[in-house]
């Protein structure tokens, strides 16, 4: 293996993960803007809104998709937790962060769940499962995926006792899910923050 594949998985990861579904999904289905609508996020919650069920749901998949891809292809063909984990990394901050949108992205829950389930499926299998409830729940999106993603290092360390560097990523992932999710957690704190599919 030369030092260009990992340089070219890493780079693909990000380019992949840099796509903006939503904007494409929202345009699609309803000629909208997904920026111009209520949080101006390109995810899926803010498509809902914006465009409906459809194009939220394909906004949905193909998000988890772009994380879920390329990270399964450097995991089987590299065979490298350190590149796996770096190509993991680099689509989550394509996400969040897009060279075709100036950097200002979405806030990376989608493609973030698709890089654990190519990493270790178990673990984005019982943290989709706490999404889901939480969300059913509460039905805040933000809260669930908050919670959902704070029990992925613990279930990382604690019970599936990874290697470093998948063990770091879960810290790394958390960290800017966190981070993207600062301003719903004020509205969460102050009971401001709209429900799932509320306009």
């Amino acid at each position: 293996m030369t030092t260009l594949t990992p340089l070219f998985s890493i780079a693909f990861s990000y380019l992949f993960g840099a796509i903006p579904f939503g904007l494409v999904f929202s345009r699609l289905f309803s000629n909208i803007d997904v920026r111009t609508v209520g949080s101006g996020n390109i995810g899926a919650t803010n498509v809902l809104r914006a465009s409906g069920k459809k194009a939220a749901a394909l906004t949905l998949l193909a998000d988890c998709l772009k994380g879920y891809i390329p990270v399964l292809a450097a995991k089987l063909l590299l065979q490298n937790d350190w590149i796996t984990v770096s190509c993991a990394a680099a689509a989550v901050l394509g996400h969040n962060y897009p060279v075709y949108l100036d950097f200002k992205g979405g806030k990376g829950v989608a493609t973030s769940f698709g890089v654990i389930l190519a990493t270790v499926p178990l673990i984005g299998i019982l943290c989709l499962a706490v999404w889901l409830a939480v969300a059913i729940l509460g039905r805040y999106s933000s809260l669930a995926a908050i919670i959902s993603f704070a029990a992925y290092p613990l279930l990382s360390f604690v019970f599936f006792h990874s290697s470093q560097p998948l063990g770091l990523l879960s810290l790394f992932i958390f960290g800017m899910i966190y981070y993207r999710h600062r301003e719903n957690l004020k509205r969460l704190l102050s009971g401001t923050e709209p429900k799932i599919g509320q306009k």
